[in-house]
């Protein structure tokens, strides 16, 4: 693993322990408020243990902020021009998909998010990381299944989906070539 990769989850650690000490919340209430054990809380915490994207969704849900918000505070650094060797790269240890933060930090209520989706892989994410935003998902190469609550779209390069209100979702990639998609972020104003 990339000294880079071991730096976004240390940083991802730093945060939710920020976030959850700015709430002056214990390992417990948070344990509670995210459905996250305190062991695997502080696994993360001191950047032992690489979270899902689900615990991730789990986390942003608890602080009431949106999965690219927890992010984005993670990772980001000042200034208006985010070079591509630059642009934090973190990988999700159980499907494999790497999603590059690819906007710089602004005062935009926008973020974009570069996201590789490996053969075979799917991502399940509760309503809780959907509050508070808006997304659209536009397919860059191959092909992703995605579903929103009941409802399943197939999106082949060059379609873009607006995402409903808050439901879980599943991203999945079905065929047998990487899927390979952006993210648009818009925070609800």
């Amino acid at each position: 693993m990339s000294h880079k990769i071991d730096s976004v989850d240390q940083k991802i650690g730093r945060r939710i322990r920020l976030e959850r000490e700015a709430r002056n919340w214990s390992l417990t209430e948070l344990a509670e408020k995210s459905a996250v054990s305190r062991a695997m809380i502080n696994k993360v915490e001191r950047g032992e243990s690489s979270p899902t994207a689900m615990l991730l969704a789990r986390f942003s849900g608890a602080f009431g902020l949106t999965m690219s918000t927890l992010m984005a505070r993670a990772e980001m650094q000042e200034g208006r021009l985010l070079r591509q060797e630059d642009q934090p790269l973190w990988i999700d240890p159980d499907s494999g998909y790497v999603r590059r933060h690819v906007s710089p930090a602004s005062d935009l209520p926008m973020d974009v998010v570069h996201i590789d989706l490996p053969p075979k892989a799917r991502v399940s994410l509760p309503a809780s990381a959907f509050l508070f935003l808006r997304q659209l998902i536009w397919v860059l190469n191959g092909t992703l299944s995605f579903a929103e609550g009941e409802t399943t779209y197939t999106l082949h390069q060059g379609d873009c989906l607006e995402l409903g209100g808050p439901n879980d979702c599943v991203f999945a990639n079905e065929g047998d070539e990487p899927c390979r998609y952006a993210v648009i972020v818009l925070t609800r104003l």
